[in-house]
């Protein structure tokens, strides 16, 4: 029997039955959830390959990153280009191929800022944020995957993780305009990384049992903004403590 409605194809090529991902879940439903999972994962590696390319330009074309440093505009537009992006690709999300391209431009948008952030960081920095991004990013999705075959759910963290969300934009804001120091910085790094890390157990928890199967591109896009802050946050902690030392 095919499953063609989801685009997934013949799930019953697939050589023995998945693992169930939680409690009491139906065996059809447990083939046909990993194979969305597959799909998210899928998107988001190409994402993360395109962020890795896009930032390596800007890294190493010392043009590309004069232009930017010498347009005060240009950063002000890459800055706040995401945000402008998100709004029609949250509309557009489950229309293909409008949101493939909304995908990718939004991608190219975030990682014309990572690579920004990268050029003006010393590169062992770099390398040591994206170690610990990695082992941290790994750790939190096998644990999140375990917890929920053993029937934990993580739920209960959205309100708080939004409401921490919101503090932290506001504490990057006043940090903007009124600067509070070089600990200040460390402590908004700290935050910064708790928070997001909390936020790729609960992204990865709503993968495994609450996104729709057409919400496959939203589903990567939260758990790439998890990934991409979590590095960003790591970045600046080890830029902190190597400025004080």
């Amino acid at each position: 029997m095919a499953y063609k409605n989801y685009g997934y194809g013949d799930i019953e090529s697939a050589v023995g039955q998945p693992a169930a991902l939680y409690p009491g879940i139906p065996g059809d439903e447990n083939v046909l959830r990993w194979a969305f999972i597959r799909k998210v994962y899928g998107i988001l590696s190409v994402q993360l390959v395109l962020t890795t390319l896009v930032s390596a330009i800007v890294v190493f074309t010392p043009a590309v990153l004069l232009f930017l440093q010498s347009n005060g505009w240009s950063l002000i537009f890459i800055s706040i280009l995401p945000l402008i992006l998100m709004c029609p690709l949250y509309y557009y999300h489950q229309s293909h191929p409008i949101n493939l391209i909304l995908l990718g431009l939004f991608t190219v948008a975030i990682s014309l800022t990572v690579g920004i952030v990268c050029a003006l960081t010393n590169g062992i920095i770099v390398l040591e944020a994206l170690i610990l991004t990695a082992a941290v990013v790994v750790s939190l999705t096998a644990y999140t995957y375990w917890a929920a075959s053993k029937g934990y759910d993580f739920s209960y963290l959205g309100p708080i993780l939004f409401v921490s969300l919101i503090v932290l934009v506001l504490f990057g804001i006043i940090q903007a305009f009124f600067p509070l120091g070089p600990i200040s910085v460390t402590i908004y790094g700290v935050l910064s990384a708790l928070i997001f890390s909390a936020y790729i157990i609960y992204d990865t928890d709503n993968l495994i049992k609450r996104y729709t199967y057409d919400e496959f591109i939203w589903a990567s896009v939260a758990l790439y903004l998890d990934v991409i802050n979590l590095f960003l946050a790591l970045l600046q902690i080890l830029r902190s403590l190597q400025s004080e030392n």
